[in-house]
């Protein structure tokens, strides 16, 4: 008796231990992860290199990961987005052209409202960082423009779940919208050699608001069921603007992006099928 009493205790942990390692396991399975490649138009101004707009191309990469999370009763997704871009552009008397690039990183937190079982509705803040530079092939004095500026970001989202025939298509849109922050700038006129090397500094570093810095990023996406994955349509209209010690710079970009969508520990659905509404955050 005492064996047989012994093997349940041991059978009773084993299913708990079971239990606890798949309870474990699903709450690292209901990731959506996204690689997205893309070619446009942008349109570059730095007052500090030279009063002329440059326009041309712009080829862009983004990674994007948003997940559910405990919080609120499960209802705060998790947003974790990544996107670089290299552009070349040339202005207006084509007798002189830019190389510029920048890295962004959006780190985040949604409450998501569900109105009902294919539309919810996202509202929250997210973390801006962004790094980079324009670099004027022509200039001799001051060639090159850093960007360096950091924001809390507020941020809204719309996702509707649709079915053509048998076909489940997810339709995204988000806009990003930077409510304050700091940023790099020299002054007008000032060289990175004064900054950097004779030490003058006093202003360089700029607290923003949407006054000095009106800027959006807006993403309209549409995910289309391709076998075990996601096939994703994208277009990001990102303006980027301030005015800040009497310089002006702004990036006007139009990109078309394609990539693939997946569910981490991936779920074998040939048609898109969603995942259950209390783990899904996508």
């Amino acid at each position: 008796m005492k064996k047989i009493t012994a093997l349940i205790i041991i059978l009773i942990g084993l299913s708990g231990n079971s239990s606890a390692q798949c309870d474990s396991l699903q709450a690292n399975r209901y990731v959506t992860r996204s690689t997205t490649y893309g070619v446009g138009y942008t349109n570059i101004l730095d007052t500090y290199l030279s009063p002329q707009e440059y326009t041309g191309i712009e080829g862009r990469v983004a990674r994007e990961t948003i997940r559910m999370t405990k919080l609120f009763d499960g209802h705060i997704s998790l947003q974790n987005f990544f996107q670089a871009n290299l552009s070349y552009t040339h202005n207006h008397t084509e007798d002189n052209n830019t190389f510029a690039g920048l890295v962004n990183w959006n780190y985040g937190l949604h409450y998501q409202f569900r109105i009902n079982e294919n539309l919810k509705l996202l509202a929250g803040g997210l973390s801006d960082m962004n790094g980079g530079f324009v670099y004027n092939l022509r200039n001799s004095n001051n060639p090159a423009s850093a960007k360096v500026y950091v924001n809390i970001a507020a941020s809204g989202m719309a996702i509707y779940r649709f079915k053509i025939k048998n076909y489940q298509m997810v339709a995204r849109y988000q806009a990003n919208v930077p409510v304050a922050g700091v940023m790099f700038s020299p002054n007008y006129g000032q060289s990175y050699y004064e900054i950097f090397t004779l030490g003058n500094s006093d202003g360089v570093i700029k607290f923003t608001t949407l006054k000095s810095q009106p800027s959006v990023r807006q993403i309209f996406s549409l995910d289309l069921p391709i076998c075990y994955s996601k096939l994703r349509l994208s277009y990001l209209w990102d303006i980027q603007q301030s005015k800040v010690n009497q310089l002006k710079t702004h990036t006007y970009s139009h990109i078309f992006m394609v990539g693939f969508v997946r569910d981490l520990y991936l779920m074998k659905s040939k048609r898109g099928n969603p995942l259950p509404e209390n783990v899904r955050a996508y």
